[in-house]
């Protein structure tokens, strides 16, 4: 191929935007069509957690810039709490645990961002790339070997490739790979948002008030918390960046996710109203600490929200076409782990790294595309077990595994190299491969 790449996003997400930033910087160029009908017209959702996988994708993919708004408008993500319904604390991690090298290396680091404040950054820039209300129906293969996209109102969008971002019902997935399927994760919760307040303040536990947390139960049942306290200033900072001067919600406030194994839910519970939702939480924490189960009965009602996981089914490799998935559209994952947007974005700076070696003329086009999901696949199917696995230890049950974990966690409160031993792969799923060793 000897004209200039052009590419066409479908989904601008996260994983979608990441790329759209990252093939702009590099000067490929690019459209996304989403389906939104503009910035901030549906509720993004909660805090999310960056880990360095994803914050190497962010510094690689986005201008200078953007990465410093990034890190003036990102919490930090804090250590990671171990306790019991009673709120008896077992054992914390560290950081230094956890990410090794965060301290050296901010790209090495990891952060808590609200999720609808990283959208705007990553919109930022590109307005005369993104068109909203562009609802995707399907493609077709033109005879010069280019893409073109269909859209529900009519109108067309021809690219040399087409990328489908959009989400864990992609229908670029479906036309593309028919084989692959989501199916249930095994697990549902409801996710609640409680403001940090002087008030909330004053009876929130302590342990509660900073970095990440899981609460452990012998039941099918646990409960992970996060806290996202943007720093002071963020939201000058994300004006300056972005040129919106629309303010931001940077209230600081504690997400609280509370999952539980199928027989703990109810078969409707994603159709329930706010009523029927903390009735079932009420009932499955009844015998929790007060404070745990007031801080799920005051939190925000308009932020409850129930959660059906679904996950993606690993398929065989694929032949590579000019057409390829990135994010949810390929690898659905529970959030379990916090996987899933990190590696959204890690597939956004592999792509574009792969696609502006096409561009150059340094690689073979598809080539390129299927070098990409050789990769994807590998680290992306990683992920999913990853997650599955975090799910299994949350939702284990039996007394006497209970009193094994709890009495291990205890010793490696005391002993901290025992704490650094049984700790240390922490972050195995977002340590870098090999390609991830270069800022492009």
């Amino acid at each position: 191929m000897t004209r200039p790449l052009h590419v066409i996003v479908v989904g601008g997400g996260i994983g979608g935007l990441c790329l759209a930033q990252g093939l702009r910087k590099a000067g490929v160029t690019v459209e996304v069509h989403e389906r939104d009908h503009g910035a901030g017209s549906r509720w993004d959702g909660y805090r999310i957690h960056v880990d360095p996988a994803g914050a190497r994708s962010l510094r690689a993919c986005l201008p200078d810039s953007l990465w410093e708004a990034f890190l003036a408008t990102s919490g930090s993500g804090g250590d990671f709490g171990f306790i019991t319904e009673r709120l008896d604390e077992l054992v914390t991690i560290e950081e230094s645990i956890m990410y090794p090298g965060s301290a050296e290396d901010p790209t090495e680091n990891h952060y808590a961002v609200d999720r609808p404040t990283l959208r705007r950054l990553l919109l930022a820039g590109l307005d005369d790339v993104v068109c909203f209300g562009a609802e995707f129906v399907h493609y077709e293969h033109t005879g010069d070997g280019r893409v073109t996209a269909v859209f529900a109102d009519g109108h067309h969008a021809v690219g040399d490739v087409l990328v489908g971002a959009d989400g864990a019902s992609s229908r670029v997935c479906q036309q593309y790979l028919p084989d692959a399927d989501r199916v249930s994760a095994g697990f549902g919760g409801v996710a609640h948002k409680i403001f940090l307040t002087d008030e909330t303040r004053a009876w929130i536990p302590q342990r509660l008030q900073t970095g990440m947390n899981l609460v452990m139960v012998d039941a099918p049942v646990s409960l992970f918390t996060s806290v996202y306290e943007p720093p002071p200033g963020s939201d000058a900072a994300l004006q300056r960046a972005t040129g919106n001067t629309s303010k931001i919600d940077d209230l600081p406030y504690v997400l609280c996710a509370l999952q539980a194994a199928p027989a703990m839910l109810p078969d409707d519970l994603a159709t329930l109203d706010d009523g029927a939702l903390r009735q079932i939480v009420d009932d499955l924490i009844a015998d929790w600490h007060p404070d745990l189960r007031r801080m799920l009965a005051e939190s925000d009602p308009a932020s409850r929200n129930a959660i059906e996981f679904t996950v993606s089914t690993e398929i065989p490799p694929w032949a590579s076409t000019t057409v390829t998935v990135l994010g949810d559209a390929i690898h659905t994952m529970p959030a379990t782990g916090g996987l899933g947007g990190n590696t959204a974005m890690r597939d956004a700076r592999l792509l574009c790294r792969m696609l502006t070696a096409a561009d150059r003329g340094e690689r073979d086009l598809l080539a390129a595309i299927r070098e990409y999901e050789d990769d994807m696949r590998a680290y992306g199917y990683a992920a999913i077990r990853a997650a599955l696995a975090t799910r299994d230890q949350m939702l284990s049950t039996g007394a006497v595994g209970a009193l094994t974990t709890r009495t291990w966690f205890h010793l490696c409160h005391t002993v901290p190299a025992l704490r650094r031993s049984t700790f240390g792969h922490w972050a195995a799923a977002a340590r870098p491969r090999a390609w991830e060793q270069t800022t492009r």
